[in-house]
């Protein structure tokens, strides 16, 4: 069983800046996919950004502030969160996903960001 450990989240003021790390209990090559999503309050869980081998992806509502990194020799996954607005207030999850088997599918326990003045 994959352990996913996010840390890296808090308390920032609009326009500010936060990066969250998520570490792995064992080494994921590039057949998971690594993913960021995020849950606000009474809304549905959604992708932030995914990273698979060298390839990125990010909701639309990011793109250009966030950017989603791997760092395979640490089993850690990053994202640089950059001018970040109250919208993006919501918990933080890190995920891996087997691309072959879809059961392996892990999530961390979640980082809450909260951005606000």
């Amino acid at each position: 069983q994959v352990q996913l450990v996010e840390s890296g989240g808090g308390l920032v003021q609009p326009g500010g800046s936060l990066r969250l790390s998520c570490a792995a209990s064992e080494r994921l090559g590039n057949i998971y996919v690594m993913g960021w999503y995020r849950q606000a309050p009474g809304k549905q869980r959604e992708l932030v950004a995914q990273i698979i081998g060298g390839s990125t992806d990010y909701a639309d509502s990011v793109k250009g502030r966030f950017t989603i990194s791997r760092d395979n020799a640490k089993n850690t996954v990053y994202l640089q969160m950059n001018s970040l607005k109250p919208e993006d207030t919501a918990v933080y999850y890190c995920n891996a996903r087997n691309l072959v088997l879809s059961a392996r599918n892990y999530w961390g326990q979640g980082t809450q960001v909260t951005v606000s003045s």
